[in-house]
């Protein structure tokens, strides 16, 4: 599998990750093994953020452990921007608005849910979306988010569409249609380099549903 690398030098690697792929290191198939083959580097990438096995779109890797730290430090401080387009069935009220929850993840069946109160396991989570367009497809209405996250928790835009009956489009563990991959896309991300510059690198999907929209 050839991996589309969006931008390279010598301390990270910008690239789109497959629907399918393990973002971090695994006996199947993974993004490590995957671009230390086809970049011929010396030691496996380093990972700075996740991205569920089944979402697609881009992430960052650094190649040494001084521009690893460097990004890391930005994630835990909240100045890392990730961005992110998905489908969902139906239409949300607002065009644009910001939902916040507490998640408890239960590990024995890698799921998410929206409890009322924290307690030990759960964490705060909140993003910010904005509607960029809707579309009547078999007789439902699907409509196209831009998701910026300001927390990074398991499954965190699926669950918390799901909860407010807004599911994923693709997303049958999450209560939307099974028939597809989930309509989720990693489409923007944002960081400082070592000048201290902020860079933003952008992607686009392709293919079904993402073709329904006029974006």
């Amino acid at each position: 599998m050839n991996i589309n690398i969006v931008y390279e030098d010598d301390d990270i690697i910008v690239c789109q990750k497959p629907i399918g792929v393990s973002s971090q290191y695994s006996d199947k198939e993974n993004m490590l093994s995957l671009l230390k083959d086809q970049l011929d580097l010396k030691e496996l990438p380093y990972v700075i953020h996740r991205l569920d096995t089944a979402v697609g779109g881009l992430m960052v890797y650094s190649k040494n452990k001084k521009s690893a730290s460097f990004l890391s430090r930005q994630v835990s401080d909240s100045q890392f921007t990730k961005k992110y387009y998905c489908v969902i069935h139906s239409k949300p009220e607002n065009n644009t608005d910001t939902l916040t929850d507490y998640l408890f993840k239960d590990s024995r069946k890698n799921k998410s849910f929206v409890v009322k109160k924290e307690r030990k396991g759960v964490k705060f989570a909140s993003l910010e979306y904005e509607l960029i367009d809707s579309v009547e497809y078999k007789d439902e209405t699907l409509s196209l988010l831009k998701i910026t996250l300001h927390t990074g928790r398991s499954h965190q835009i699926r669950v918390q569409f799901s909860s407010r009956k807004m599911p994923l489009y693709g997303d049958g563990k999450y209560g939307g249609s099974d028939n597809c991959n989930i309509a989720l896309f990693s489409c923007e991300l944002g960081f400082k380099n070592q000048d201290d510059e902020i860079i933003n690198y952008k992607l686009k999907p392709e293919g079904f549903p993402w073709n329904l929209f006029d974006f």
